[in-house]
Parts: C-alpha cells; structure tokens; sequence
C-alpha cells in the first residue's frame, strides 16, 4: 500500500510514497540519429553518461524511482526543479505537463488491463536533444512498439528530434488505454447478456466490480485532455510546431477515449438499473400471486371461521346438507373471485 505524502516537510522535498522496492534499478541509454543507432543498460548513472555521444538524440529510461539518491543525481546534471524531482518519485500524482525554462515535464499514467485495471506513473522530461522517462520497475511498459521503430529504423523517430520521441512515446501510452477499454467492453457486454437473461445476486457483484474499474479509468485519463491542450499551447522552442501538429492526433485519441469511458459509464449505471428493476419486478410477481390468494381465501377464511363458532343455536347447524352447502357457498366464492381477477387482467 502506497504511504501518504511526507506532511508538513518543505516544497521540493523529495519523499517516495510506493511500494518499497529492492535491488538496484535499471538505466536504459537509447541513442540515435538518422543513420546509426547505439543501445545499452547500466546499473550505474555514471556509466550510462560516459556512454553518451554528442550529436545524437538521447533517450535515457529509468525503471524505479525508489532510489532518491539516483534520482537526486539525474537532477543536477540535467538542472531539473526540486519540485519536478517531487514529482517523479511522489507516484501518485494526477496527469499533468509543466513548462520549465531549459525543459518540459508531463506525468501520464500507462494503464494495463489483466484481470482489472492497474496504472503506473510515468514521467517524462524533455531537453533539448534529450528525452528522460522514470518509471516503476512493474514488468513492462508501452514503449516496445517505439524501441522497435527506432532499432529498424522505420517511420519518422529515426528523422526528428527529441521532440517527436517525446510525442511518440506520449502516443504510445495513450494507445494501451484503447487495449483496457476494449476489454472493460467485453466484460460490459458479457455481464449485459447475463443480467437480461439470467440476474443473480453475483451478477450483481461483478457489475459493481466492473463499475469501478471504469469509474477508476476515468479518473486516470480525464485529467490527459488538459495535458495535451496546454503541450499543444506550449511556446518552449523545445517543441517544434511540426511535433505539435502531431499531438493533435493524440488530443483526439484522448477525447475519444473519454467519451468511450463517460458511455461505459452511464451504460454501466444503465445496466445496474434494469438489475434492480427486473428484481423489483419479480418480487412485485410473487407480491401480486400472494395477494391474490390472500383476497381469494380471506373470504372463504370467514366463512369457514363463523361455522366454526361453538354456539348451540347456530342456523343449519343440524342441516343434513349444511355441509355441503358450505362447501359450495366456498367454492362458488373462490371461483367467483377467480373470474373477476381473470376479467380485471390481474391473472
């Protein structure tokens, strides 16, 4: 379980509320240009710097942002903000881009969908002919499709610079939340299906599981069309006006997965109301059926009750066929009644 911020302690200051960690974390230095590509992990910073070339675009990757040490040096050599390194190591922070004088920051949330949605910070810095991302060492991330690019040179990350790397791997994150909303849609239509033909009390549960998946999706990608937006507004000469129209697209990825989310919502909500009107319908069935034969035997109840009084003087008490009149005055009413609930279509 994540633990709070560090209350009370100064702006800047740098306090890691995850999951502690251990072993040593992972430094990944990509370089490349249009014509030569150099791939490479280290252990150590200083190492990882020794490696770097001049005149190349730099992608340095780092898995694991529990060492504050580690991440303390990436601050002064790069120049980064107290408040920026705050931000990297403190996890749990809401999407949102940050505009510095030598660099631009944003924070994104990569999600991935197994059995239920599960996010993970990630922080990307933008410098000039540089792109730093920090992430949590949890098995994986959306970048595979942008280092294969990069290995065999296809498309444009080759061509441009550190800002269109910058854009590509954003658009990469953006493109995973298409893969959970896909599969939150398979669910949504399985658990749709089962409700309409056959509810029960663990349907129930499972919607309400489902329900809050979306809910928790929402939340992680709603705050990405205001990242965007401003990126897109941003002035920085880091990021070329040719980048920019690029982030265009991912601005209405974005839109498009928050519409699909705020539907999945409502449906959702939709769905939970045809559940518990489909059990107020049944109950209102087995009200109505107990009603029913609560009217029909009330009165034979009375009749039955007033012959069974144990007075001498009783009327046809001493009938030889009072019995039988009984007994037929109780079924006439029975059938009577039958007929008038059958003609009032209450049957």
């Amino acid at each position: 379980m994540s633990k709070r911020h560090d209350i009370g302690a100064p702006p800047g200051t740098m306090f890691y509320n995850g999951e502690q960690q251990g072993g040593r974390i992972k430094i990944t230095l990509i370089e490349f240009n249009e014509t030569e590509f150099f791939e490479k992990e280290f252990l150590d910073l200083s190492d990882c710097i020794m490696h770097v070339k001049p005149n190349m675009v730099k992608w340095i990757n780092v898995e694991g942002v529990h060492n504050l040490a580690l991440i303390e040096k990436i601050g002064k050599l790069y120049d980064l903000h107290p408040l920026t390194l705050e931000d990297i190591v403190h996890i749990d922070q809401r999407p949102k881009f940050e505009e510095y004088d030598n660099y631009l920051m944003t924070i994104l949330k990569m999600i991935s969908y197994n059995e239920d949605v599960h996010s993970e910070q990630l922080s990307l810095i933008l410098l000039d002919n540089t792109v730093i991302s920090f992430q949590e060492p949890e098995g994986g991330d959306a970048f595979d499709i942008i280092r294969n690019r990069l290995r065999l040179g296809k498309g444009r990350v080759r061509k441009l610079g550190a800002d269109y790397l910058f854009y590509a791997l954003m658009d990469a994150v953006v493109d995973c939340y298409f893969t959970a909303i896909e599969k939150i849609g398979d669910k949504i239509e399985v658990i749709e299906e089962e409700i309409m033909n056959h509810p029960k009390k663990e349907s129930l549960i499972k919607l309400y599981e489902l329900k809050r998946e979306v809910i928790y999706l929402r939340k992680q990608v709603w705050p990405m069309r205001d990242l965007i937006n401003n990126l897109i507004r941003s002035e920085s000469p880091l990021m070329t006006s040719n980048t920019q129209l690029f982030l265009r697209d991912v601005q209405d990825h974005s839109t498009r997965i928050i519409d699909t989310v705020e539907t999945y919502r409502d449906l959702l909500s939709g769905i939970m109301d045809i559940y518990l009107s489909t059990n107020s319908n049944k109950m209102n069935e087995v009200m109505k059926v107990l009603t029913i034969m609560s009217s029909i035997f009330i009165p034979v109840t009375f009749i039955a009750g007033v012959y069974g009084m144990n007075f001498e003087n009783m009327p046809e008490l001493k009938s030889t066929y009072g019995y039988y009149a009984i007994w037929g005055v109780m079924l006439s009413t029975i059938l009577g009644l039958l007929f008038y609930f059958k003609r009032k279509k209450w049957l």
